[in-house]
């Protein structure tokens, strides 16, 4: 069972968690928030897009989104993020939804992941599909 159990349903696209804290930038760090996901280890340092209003140890709903260096579709793995603490490195998981900008993946948490990669497009992904992605410095989070 997921803890907190949620109590609505929510668009599948939203990543749910808690507000760990917010972290000021650093000589070699931006300011980032401390996501974490319930029922896992994760610990996701993100970099806020806007103010975030909800208070740390509060839950957190909102988009994290990833410029990914190229999708690979995979036919083996499970679904992660790497490393479990600090900021996204690598991203694998299930193709949740394709937006005309990114490529939704279940990676234990939806992330729209942004092709850089000049020869891919969302539209080449489907979902269903199992993929893999290196991820660029700076995935960020937007409060819903």
């Amino acid at each position: 069972m997921i803890e907190p159990s949620p109590t609505a349903p929510i668009d599948r696209r939203l990543a749910r968690g808690v507000l760990m804290g917010m972290e000021p930038a650093t000589a070699t760090k931006p300011a980032h928030v401390v996501f974490t996901v319930p029922n896992t280890d994760y610990e996701m340092h993100l970099v806020p897009t806007a103010e975030v209003r909800t208070r740390p140890g509060k839950r957190l709903v909102g988009t994290i989104r990833a410029r990914a260096r190229r999708i690979d579709v995979v036919l083996t793995g499970g679904r992660y993020v790497e490393p479990v603490w600090g900021r996204p490195r690598r991203v694998q998981g299930s193709v949740v939804a394709v937006e005309p900008d990114a490529v939704v993946v279940d990676a234990g948490m939806p992330i729209h992941c942004v092709p850089t990669d000049p020869r891919q497009k969302p539209a080449d992904f489907a979902p269903g599909q199992f993929v893999s992605f290196n991820v660029m410095d700076g995935a960020t989070f937007t409060e819903a």
